[in-house]
Formats: C-alpha cells, sequence, structure tokens
C-alpha cells in the first residue's frame, strides 16, 4: 500500500468515527430503558469501535508523516480507553465477564476474525532498544550466578546398571535381527530368481515380449500420475485443497514484510528531522520576529494602561505571575473589552456595599429552607437514578472529539500535493511555535511592564507604596479529621536500581518470561451463544472469548499510560482452569506483547526466602520496587490457591504458604493509577481457597474451560503443522477432534510432540499420519470429566459476579412467570365477565 492508501485508511477511520460520535450522542439524550435494547446498543458501539480502531492501529503503524502520527496516536489511545470503558458496561449490565455478538455481527455482515482486538505494534516498536539492553542485562547476570544453564539443562533421571545393562542388550539384539533379515531376504529373493531362470530358460526370452511388456508398466504408471494430477486440480477448482501457488503468495508476503520495513525506516528519519526542525525552527523565529513580539505586547499592555487611567482615573493592578500575568487580561480580548469589565466590577462592589445586611434570624431561615430542599433534591434524583439506566460518563470520549474537530480543521482539505515523501509541514510547526514564543517572552515583558506600571503610579499618582507587615498566620494545631492514605516507607534508600535488579535475578524472583505471542493461543470463536442464552442456558466461554478479555484487562492497559490512568482501572486479575488449558502460557504473552518485567510470587518460589516478618516486607518492597521504576510489570502469584488456604495440608506447614495473604490487600491499595503494574494469580484447584479473601484480592475472575469442537479442530490442525507434520486425507482431523472430547490444549501439543519426532517427520512420504498414532498415546492420559468441569462452574457461581448473574436470571424468570400468571388470571376475568353477560 502506498502513502495515499493509508492516508485514506486513517481518512475513513476519522469518519466513522465522527458518524459513530454523533449516534453516541443522540443515543446520550435520550437513553433506552430494556435491557435487550441497552445491551444491543453497548455491543454494536463496541463493535464498531473494535473496526476503527483496527483501522486507526495499521494506520498509525504505517504512516509516515510525523504530525500525522501525533494526532493519530492522540486518537487511538482515546478509542482504546472508550472500548474499555463500553466493556465495563456491559459488564455491569450483564454481570457477566463473556458477551456474545454473533446475532450482531450477522446484522453488521462481519465476521467473527474481526472481532478480534489487535495489539498496538508501538507497545514494543517504541522501547526496542531499552528490551534489548534489558534482555542482555538479565543474560548477563544469570551466566554469572550460574542460573541460566540450570534453566536450560532438563531434568535427567538416574538409571540404575541393570536397567542401563538391558537397554543395551535390547538395542544389540534389535540390530542384529534386522541385521539377520536383510541377509535372509537377499537369499529369498536369489532363490526366487533361480526359480524364474531354471523355469523358463535364460536364453529363451522374446525381446519383443519384454518390450510390450514394458511399455504397458509404463503407460500405466503415467496414466495413474495423470489422472492424480487430474483429480488434484479438481479439487483446488472446488477449493476442497489448497492452491499450489501458495508457495508464490508467500514470496509477496516476505516482499510485503520488506516494505513494511522500509516504511519504519522512514518513520525513524522522518522523526529524527521532526525533532531537529522543532529546535532550528524555533531558534530561527525568536532571532527574526522575537524582538516583534516584544514590542507589540508592551505596546498592548501600556495602552491598556493608559485606557484605564482614562475611564476610572487610576492605573490597574498588575496580575500576578501565578495567575498567569498578562495572559489573563487579553485571552481572546480587546483592550477596550478589558476596561469595560473593570468599570462593570466596581459598579457591582459599589451595588453590594448600598445593600443592607442581612439580619441573622433571615439568614438562618434561609439556610435551613436551601438544606431542606437540597435534600428533597437528593432524594428525587436517586429515585429516578435507581429507576432510569443511563451510561456512566466518559473520559476519552472529549479526546476523540479534540482530536476529530483537529483533523477535520487541518488534515482533511489540506492540499499535500508539494509534499510526495511525507515529510514534516514547517509551516504548522511555525505557528505551534510562535505560540510558545509568546509565552516565553510574554513572561519576561510582564517583569518589565510591573516595574514600569510602578514607575508611572509614583510620577503621576504620587502614590507611594508604604510597605505593609505581612500578618504572621497562627498556625493552629489541626486533630486528625480523617485516615490520610499512608505512604510506603522506603526500605532500600541507599541501594541503586541496578543492584536491586541483581538480587531479585539471583534469588529467582525476576524471571525471564517465554517468547510467546497471544496468537499462538488457538481458540474459535463461539457462533451459538446468544441462541444458548435465550434458551435460558449458560455457554462455556470459549478460547477466543478468553483471548479477547487477555487483551483487554491485560494488554492494553499496561501497554498504554493513558489509557491504565483514565480507563476502569483493574490492578488484579485470576486466571482458573483445569491443568493444560494455557493460564501459565497468558501470562508470558501478556509480557511478551507488552515487553513487562515478569515476577514470581508463587508459594513454592518465594518459600525459604527472606524469612520472618521483616525479611517478608523487604522482599516485597524490593519487588514492587523494581515495578513501579520498570514499568509495565506483571506479578505472577501462580497456585494462588494456597496463599488463601482454608487449612494448610501437613506437607505443606514448612513452606508456609499463605505468607502473602495479608500482605496482598496492603499492596493492591499502594497501587495508584501510574504504576503500570498487574497482579496475575493462576490456579487450578480454587475449591482449596478460602473464597472471601480471595474475591477481595483479585478484581477480574475469567474462567477457561476445556476446549470445544471448533476449537480443537483448528488446534489439532495448527500444532501438527508447527511440528513438521503433513496433513493429508489418511489424517481425519474431525474424527481426532470429535474422540479428544475432553482433553486440553496441554495434552494435545504433549501427544504431538511425542509422536512427531525427527525419525517420524522423515518417514511422512512414505508412510503418511493417521488419527490412530495420535489415539493410542492420548489413550494414556485423563481427560477432564464432566464432574470436574461442572465442580468449577459451581465454584464460579459463588464468587460476588457469579452471584449476581444467578440474581438477575433468577429475577428475570419471576419476571416472566409474573407475567405469565397476570395474563392467565385476565383471561379468567373475561370468562366471568361474558358468563354473567349470559345470565
Amino acid at each position: 500500500m502506498s502513502n495515499a492508501s493509508y492516508n485514506k485508511l486513517w481518512g475513513d477511520a476519522q469518519e466513522a468515527l465522527n458518524c459513530l460520535l454523533e449516534g453516541e450522542s443522540e443515543k446520550a439524550l435520550e437513553p433506552p430503558q430494556d435491557q435487550v435494547v441497552i445491551f444491543q446498543m453497548l455491543a454494536t458501539f463496541y463493535i464498531k469501535y473494535v473496526q476503527i480502531f483496527r483501522n486507526l492501529e495499521n494506520a498509525y503503524d504505517q504512516i509516515v508523516h510525523p504530525q500525522k502520527r501525533i494526532l493519530i496516536r492522540q486518537v487511538l489511545d482515546a478509542v482504546m480507553g472508550r472500548i474499555l470503558e463500553l466493556k465495563n458496561e456491559m459488564v455491569e449490565l450483564e454481570f457477566s465477564e463473556f458477551h456474545y455478538f454473533d446475532d450482531i455481527l450477522q446484522d453488521l455482515k462481519l465476521s467473527p476474525e474481526q472481532l478480534d482486538i489487535p495489539i498496538p505494534r508501538y507497545f514494543l516498536k517504541e522501547k526496542m532498544e531499552v528490551l534489548r539492553e534489558q534482555e542482555k542485562v538479565l543474560a548477563q547476570i544469570l551466566a554469572n550466578a550460574g542460573l541460566e544453564a540450570l534453566q536450560l539443562k532438563l531434568p535427567l533421571k538416574v538409571m540404575p546398571l541393570e536397567e542401563a545393562v538391558k537397554l543395551i542388550q535390547i538395542s544389540e539384539r534389535a540390530r542384529q535381527g534386522r541385521l539377520r533379515a536383510i541377509f535372509m531376504r537377499q537369499i529369498y529373493y536369489q532363490d526366487i530368481k533361480g526359480k524364474q531362470a531354471r523355469l523358463h530358460g535364460e536364453n529363451a526370452q522374446d525381446l519383443n515380449g519384454a518390450a510390450t511388456r514394458i511399455q504397458k508398466f509404463w503407460r500405466s504408471f503415467h496414466q495413474y500420475k495423470k489422472t492424480l494430477r487430474e483429480k488434484e486440480e479438481e479439487m483446488v477448482f472446488l477449493g476442497m485443497n489448497p492452491s499450489p501457488h501458495i508457495h508464490s503468495f508467500n514470496h509477496t508476503l516476505l516482499s510485503a514484510q520488506k516494505v513494511t520495513f522500509l516504511r519504519y525506516e522512514l518513520q525513524e528519519k522522518h522523526e529524527e528531522e521532526y525533532k531537529e526542525a522543532l529546535v532550528t525552527i524555533k531558534t530561527n523565529l525568536k532571532m527574526l520576529e522575537g524582538p516583534d513580539i516584544k514590542e507589540s505586547l508592551q505596546d498592548q499592555i501600556r495602552h491598556w494602561f493608559i485606557e484605564c487611567r482614562n475611564m476610572t482615573g487610576t492605573f490597574p493592578d498588575y496580575p500576578k505571575e501565578e495567575e498567569g500575568g498578562s495572559a489573563i487580561i487579553f485571552s481572546e480580548r480587546t483592550p477596550q473589552q478589558v476596561i469595560q469589565d473593570i468599570i462593570a466590577k466596581e459598579e457591582e462592589e459599589n451595588v453590594k456595599k448600598g445593600k443592607k445586611k442581612e439580619t441573622k434570624e433571615d439568614k438562618e431561615k434561609k439556610e435551613k429552607k436551601k438544606k431542606k430542599e437540597k435534600a428533597e433534591k437528593k432524594e428525587t434524583k436517586k429515585n429516578e437514578e435507581e429507576e432510569r439506566w443511563k451510561m456512566a460518563p466518559s473520559l476519552f470520549i472529549p479526546a476523540i472529539e479534540e482530536g476529530n474537530n483537529k483533523y477535520k480543521g487541518v488534515w482533511r482539505d489540506k492540499d499535500e500535493s508539494w509534499n510526495f515523501l511525507q515529510d514534516y509541514d514547517p509551516e504548522m510547526i511555525k505557528e505551534e511555535k510562535r505560540k510558545e514564543l509568546e509565552s516565553e517572552i510574554r513572561v519576561q515583558v510582564d517583569e518589565l511592564m510591573r516595574q514600569e506600571l510602578k514607575n508611572l503610579k509614583l510620577a503621576v499618582d504620587r502614590e507611594k507604596e508604604v510597605p505593609r507587615k505581612a500578618k504572621k498566620k497562627k498556625e493552629r494545631k489541626r486533630g486528625r479529621k480523617g485516615k490520610k492514605g499512608k505512604k510506603e516507607k522506603d526500605l532500600t534508600p541507599d541501594r541503586t536500581l541496578d543492584s536491586l535488579y541483581k538480587e531479585l535475578v539471583e534469588e529467582e524472583l525476576l524471571i525471564r518470561p517465554l517468547k510467546v505471542q497471544l496468537s499462538e493461543y488457538i481458540g474459535e470463536f463461539c457462533y451459538l451463544g446468544t441462541t444458548l442464552r435465550h434458551i435460558a442456558i449458560e455457554p462455556m466461554p470459549s478460547l477466543s472469548d478468553v483471548r479477547q478479555l487477555i487483551t483487554l484487562y491485560g494488554i492494553l492497559p499496561l501497554g498504554s499510560q493513558t489509557v491504565h490512568e483514565k480507563a476502569p482501572l483493574v490492578k488484579t486479575l485470576l486466571l482458573v482452569g483445569p491443568s493444560g488449558v494455557g493460564k501459565k502460557m497468558l501470562v508470558h504473552a501478556i509480557c511478551t506483547e507488552t515487553g513487562a518485567n515478569l515476577f514470581n510470587l508463587s508459594p513454592t518460589n518465594i518459600a525459604g526466602k527472606y524469612p520472618g516478618k521483616t525479611g517478608l516486607q523487604m522482599m516485597i518492597h524490593m519487588v514492587m520496587k523494581v515495578a513501579r521504576m520498570l514499568q509495565p510489570s506483571v506479578v505472577w502469584i501462580g497456585e494462588t490457591e494456597k496463599t488463601f488456604y482454608k487449612k494448610v495440608p501437613k506437607i505443606e506447614k514448612e513452606m508456609e504458604p499463605r505468607r502473602l495473604k495479608k500482605q496482598l490487600p496492603k499492596i493492591i491499595k499502594l497501587m495508584k493509577p501510574e504504576d503500570r503494574i498487574l497482579i496475575v494469580g493462576t490456579t487450578k484447584r480454587p475449591f482449596d481457597a478460602d473464597l472471601k479473601p480471595l474475591c477481595k484480592v483479585y478484581q477480574k475472575i475469567i474462567m477457561i474451560p476445556r476446549p470445544d469442537y471448533a476449537s480443537r479442530f483448528v488446534l489439532w490442525k495448527e500444532v501438527i503443522q508447527q511440528a513438521g507434520g503433513k496433513i493429508t486425507k489418511s489424517l481425519n482431523i474431525s474424527c481426532l477432534s470429535k474422540v479428544t472430547d475432553g482433553f486440553t490444549q496441554g495434552q494435545i501439543v504433549q501427544v504431538v510432540k511425542s509422536i512427531l519426532t525427527d525419525r517420524r517427520i522423515r518417514q511422512q512420504k512414505q508412510k503418511a499420519l493417521t488419527a490412530m498414532e495420535f489415539i493410542t498415546s492420548l489413550a494414556r492420559m485423563d481427560p477432564v470429566y464432566k464432574e470436574e468441569e461442572e465442580s468449577f462452574k459451581t465454584w464460579y457461581s459463588k464468587t460476588p459476579l457469579g452471584k449476581k448473574r444467578a440474581n438477575a436470571l433468577s429475577g428475570a424468570d419471576e419476571k416472566d412467570k409474573g407475567k405469565g400468571k397476570g395474563k392467565e388470571k385476565g383471561k379468567e376475568k373475561k370468562g366471568k365477565k361474558k358468563g354473567n353477560e349470559k345470565k
């Protein structure tokens, strides 16, 4: 795509955003009251914002004009925050983290893939150099401590001598057996040749017959190959098999990637030139236009002095520097308007002085009346708010509107025929820098004009300034009116960041996250969610929904500072699900996508480290201090149910798993919106934990289910291909995904790795893969049974959001029953009336 096409993409996104803002303002004036209509409205806004977000992200990633990119970034962050606000609105409306938009997608004619929220590429691109330096430092510390070798080495099983001897004997006997079989095969073929020679005779062969036989075999083989080729062409034509031209498509993809990298280089170049131009243009303006600006400001202020003197008879008081100086006087007003305002203020003061003072009794009566009116108004407002639904005020819509207005006023109709290379616009920089220069010169002019005003007062009005004694304010000892937020004490004021970082790495509290993209968490969209909810069946969330929630609650707020400060704040996140569903993978994916540091505070990891209360406080302080200084950061607590055990098992008492139970709420209270830190807990046995403290600590709970049929189908296909396997007709993926109902993603990946060894991959040409090879190894594993899945469901229904959801559903059912009974009673009354009329 060219520069013009990306500019068009940005323009289309801005037009769609403009229409959406108009739609939101219309709905805000008259909000709907039916819950179904409200949800559909919020869902349509949400989906449209996601589409705009995707287009803006592509435009920001590829546009090379530095001034355009500043505006796009502003709108992009605001749209990101608005998506999070709408998600929060939907959660509060439905009391569920998972929402289903299949019917709305049909109405908007969109595919489920378009609902995936893209992760902005600037999260990593803008701090790539910092991440590389951190990686080098981490690798150096691990190498010096000898921890890197331990991490790379796999745990080796110690084998007894007898077993080792037996293994060697078995392999040697197998080798000898293979050699004997080859030797016997050769003898067998020699015997067959000898028998044929004796039967036909060596010299009795007919050359013509041999030639016809060879031709016959060759023609049959040629025809066989031809039919196979025709069949393959037919399957490609019907769309049943992939096109053989896919390799050429890969070449086009590679060339497109090269173009994108070239655009990135051009972006950096233009950015550097733009930064240099900001400095040079400002210095040039200071040299050329600075003296003229200074003179014009002085003339303007002097004119104001004289006019005020003529109109009021005295010179005015000059505004203080804290108030803004002369900028307040002339902000979008002429000197005559300023003088009129001064005269109007003086008249008002005279009128006030002439009024009689009210008695104390009248004042008390008025105050009582006002208090009563306020109380009544508050009650009426509360009742109205309870009855009527209103959308919460947005913190991001003003920023979106500001960006949209800038686009309309500056960029939409701008002629850029002269700027083919999309470099910076010097005229726009001059306009911005003139304002900056004027504000800087105004400060200097204010100091000069204050002195000039004093001299004028002394000369003309003969006002001698008598120095007034400053009244000493009596310092009153204030009692404690309320509890103030405690500030965290710095327990390590003398230590540097490098020393703290090194200690945490050596203690294995700061670990290296695995390089895992969120797109590698494979899962399919739920196509029957809305229909199941209409029948009052709560569907299990799909893996695609889980991926979206991780993006919304984990990746987007950690990646953008503005979004984290203004959007609904998510400090803690709990991932619940059976073992093998990818909880740890999602934690590592959050770190990879945002470039965050990963701290491991799992009970098993902190056991025996920093003993005692003081040691625990020191450990938490060090972790949080480094996490704040190197934000974004993720604090991972694996097996978090152990931290909130109801009763600690005897085996784990020495480990002290509940060390962090009292400290976690304190840590969360001290976390501010500016701190891009996320605490993520993972658990496969939430039933063992005490529910109340667990739910107090973890703000958002995401339940990850076992994969459904659609997700398993996609997963088998992707994992086999990634491991080097070839999917042929002999390998029935549909059958394989149907049979493996109940098995998790981790088990499927484990089976594929065990089957697709290097030897088996090489044998695929002679022996194609079959489903039975995978099923035999799966048979040795235990799946997730329905009873276990139901236990997770029942546990989730006891959480605060689960309870709200259950109460909302039971309330809706009661309303429906009430409506049904009302209709029956109405029918009975009508029947009685008709009977009375007949009588």
